[in-house]
């Protein structure tokens, strides 16, 4: 029961919110009340849909707010989500929270497709590799160990170390995949429950080779574009700061959001406190600093952080590119080399066979 009642609670994909953004904005802008566009919707709604609907209906009716129907009431709204239609409540301007909800959700699904498409290749490759190597020192390894040892030869050292790991991999197999598969298990659940941990993970990802960049700049283009969405909205820069902090789900960004809005409380201008905030520059960038600092001095913040959450997006993806570009190849010679290597240390004993006949 319990294991039903938390698949019916766990939170709707990015697509399938942004289906939702999309029907309710339209049924919303052709003139239909809130609680008549739900009546519609679950209507035509699948009937995985219906349940929650019907409770976003009943709570509707008793008087909740929308944002508290779709967040604590369901489960099944990002905070994000949520967060965007609270702010719309307090403007009375629900169409422009779902069509910056529905704008978000189809800039986040695009990047995901780009992530997705460009290193599925390259974690292919790497996989079928792992795949290889291990059928090869469970099964052709052993084989070539019976034909060495009918010759009683003297093996090469490289050989004897080959022979040895899968005689090891061979004998402890089932401990080592079952000690693998505890230690991702449990790493899983620590980090479900430990939010020190989480802070630790998001703050190492950021400064990993290679990915790490990659990683920057999709949370700096993720707070760029949900602050420009919130201040266009009408909030204030510390109310905007603050909701966005809320909405995040990366800690780096999350506590970043949070200084920003202490130091701006304290007085200090914006470029101040970006600067005072991100001291190292784990997460923002000079240009991106320059482009803000000068955007508020003309009034035009938002209009920039929209536009800079569009730039690094486009690096994004171009770094993407180059990096699989670059990959790929390297990968097809590492792989080559340490399958080519393997069989030469294999047949290393092979070459001396005349010898010993």
């Amino acid at each position: 029961m319990a294991l039903v009642n938390y698949f019916s609670n766990s939170e709707l994909s990015q697509s399938e919110q942004l289906h939702f953004a999309h029907q309710l904005l339209s049924l919303t802008q052709a003139g239909l009340p809130l609680l008549n566009a739900i009546e519609i919707m679950i209507q035509s709604a699948p009937k995985s849909w219906q349940g929650w609907l019907e409770q976003v209906r009943l709570q509707l009716q008793q008087g909740n707010s929308l944002s508290q129907c779709l967040g604590s009431k369901t489960g099944k709204f990002s905070p994000k989500f949520t967060n965007l239609i609270r702010v719309s409540e307090r403007s009375g301007d629900l169409s422009l929270a779902l069509e910056t909800i529905a704008k978000q959700l189809e800039s986040q699904i695009e990047l995901r497709r780009k992530v997705v498409q460009s290193l599925t290749y390259p974690l292919i490759t790497l996989a079928s590799s792992v795949a290889l190597i291990i059928v090869m020192m469970l099964w052709v390894v052993p084989v070539f160990k019976d034909v060495f040892d009918n010759f009683h030869a003297e093996l090469p050292v490289p050989t004897l170390f080959l022979i040895s790991s899968s005689q090891i991999i061979e004998k402890y197999f089932i401990e080592l995949l079952i000690i693998a598969t505890s230690a991702i298990i449990s790493f899983l659940f620590l980090w479900h429950k430990l939010t020190s941990l989480q802070r630790y993970c998001d703050r190492l990802i950021l400064r990993l080779p290679l990915l790490g960049n990659l990683f920057r700049l999709a949370t700096l283009g993720n707070w760029c574009r949900t602050l420009g969405h919130l201040i266009n909205a009408g909030l204030a820069l510390p109310d905007a700061l603050r909701v966005t902090a809320q909405s995040s789900n990366h800690w780096v960004s999350h506590d970043f959001s949070a200084e920003v809005f202490k130091h701006l409380t304290r007085g200090y201008p914006i470029n101040e406190a970006l600067i005072k905030s991100d001291p190292y520059g784990l997460l923002m960038d000079t240009e991106t600093l320059l482009l803000l600092h000068i955007a508020a001095q003309g009034g035009s913040l938002a209009q920039m952080l929209n536009k800079r959450a569009k730039s690094l997006d486009q690096q994004l993806s171009s770094n993407l590119q180059s990096l699989s570009s670059h990959v790929e190849p390297f990968l097809i010679l590492f792989i080559g080399f340490l399958i080519g290597g393997l069989v030469i240390i294999l047949y290393l004993p092979i070459f001396n066979l005349g010898q010993i006949v």
